[in-house]
This record gives structure tokens, sequence and C-alpha cells, in this order.
């Protein structure tokens, strides 16, 4: 992992869960006097449909100058632009597969979109940032729309109809995490040499079971309960 925190008591807990996770937390950077990024999350009563207030703080200085090895890069926007830029530039140069959670949904620059290989944003996000045709026409060889129970619809450079892919059954409680349980599921299976078919069954059941779990961190699935989901 790649990024920033903050020397407070945040900062420290968010090293010991990775930590504790088994993630190599050697290119994440602490930052004295910077508080550690937050996001300010409200969840409806019924629907289980959040609402997030990102406060970037350590975020907003992350630089990068190498990229630790892996087959695939994994951004979202809650650091500089330049950095993921420079992140997937460096990825493509050696063969990695790129792709960016574009939350929060800014204009992406062309630069960016040059060496993106998914973009995965969700239902409210693909608007903001151009559309799937316009991502496609910049250089985007697939773009993966989430749409909360209505499931997920992919569109690539040579087959721009979208193919969906139904969502899980699940009854939600609260939908915070979901969309990096899902991107987090299917980089991790691309990783693996998995078939984009497969890493996309991997992340709709991953986004799904952490709709069924308070909270952000505690909602990701390990991939023993994605593989039992799956099994079903």
């Amino acid at each position: 992992m790649l990024g920033a925190l903050g020397d407070d008591d945040a900062g420290k807990y968010l090293r010991r869960v990775a930590d504790d996770a088994g993630v190599d937390m050697s290119a994440v950077a602490t930052l004295a006097g910077q508080p550690t990024g937050r996001a300010v999350i409200t969840v409806g009563d019924d629907t289980g449909e959040n609402t997030i207030v990102v406060v970037p703080g350590a975020n907003s200085a992350v630089h990068v100058d190498v990229v630790p090895n892996g087959r695939v890069v994994l951004a979202q926007l809650e650091v500089p632009l330049e950095a993921v830029v420079a992140a997937f530039v460096a990825a493509k140069q050696r063969g990695a597969i790129t792709i960016l959670n574009p939350a929060p949904a800014t204009e992406l620059p062309t630069e960016l979109l040059a060496v993106t290989d998914v973009v995965v944003p969700n239902e409210h996000e693909i608007g903001p940032i151009g559309g799937v045709e316009a991502l496609l026409d910049l250089g985007v060889s697939t773009v993966i729309v989430t749409r909360g129970a209505s499931g997920v619809e992919v569109s690539t450079a040579g087959h721009r109809s979208p193919t969906a892919y139904a969502a899980l059954a699940v009854e939600p409680i609260d939908t915070t995490g979901a969309g990096d349980a899902f991107c987090g599921a299917l980089a991790a299976r691309l990783a693996v040499g998995s078939s984009f078919d497969d890493a996309i069954r991997w992340a709709i059941v991953a986004g799904g079971l952490a709709t069924t779990v308070h909270g952000a961190i505690p909602s990701i699935p390990d991939a023993a309960a994605i593989t039992a989901r799956l099994s079903d």
C-alpha cells in the first residue's frame, strides 16, 4: 500500500489494523503534525445507502516516487491526482493492470485516462466523470459501473453495449465500504491471474457482503467469506 497517515491516534490505529491484516505498509508515510484523512458518513434509515464527506488530511500530501511491485495497481482519488498519474505511469511501464476507483468524483485528466485500464465508478459518479462512452473514447479499456441493488454493468472498448451482472441477494444495512470491497476483490483476483469474469463475480460478492455489516473497515469480507458465499 502507498499513502500517508497522520501521527495522531487515528493514524496509529489504522497502521495497526493494516499490520494485523498482513498489509505491507512500508510505503505508507507517517507525517508529523498532519491529521489522518477522515470520511464523515451518514447512513439512510431504511435503504442502507450512505453519503460521505471526505477530509483528506495527510492524504493531500501523498507523493509518489516508487510504486511497490505488483501485477495490479488500484487507486482512488482521496490522494492528489498527480500522485495517481505517477503511480499509473510507473505501473504501465512494467506491464501492470491499472484500476481507478474515481471517488470522490472529479474531472479526470486525459493523461490519467491514457494509463488507466479499468475505471470503476458507481451510478452517481459516472455522470460527473464524463460517462461511459467518453471514458472509452479517451483510452480506458473497461468501465464497470456499480449500481447497488441493480447490479453491475461492464462496458469495454471492444464491446460497448454493457454486459449486466446481477447484484448479490442480501438485506443491506450499511453500504459504507461496499465500493472499496468490490474494487479490492476485483484487483486481488486479477492479481492472481483469474479471468475478468471470475474477478467480477468475486467483486460482486465482496461488495454485497460488505453491505450486511455496519462500518467501513469491519465490513470488508475476507477471501474465506467470499468463497463460502460463492459456494452456496
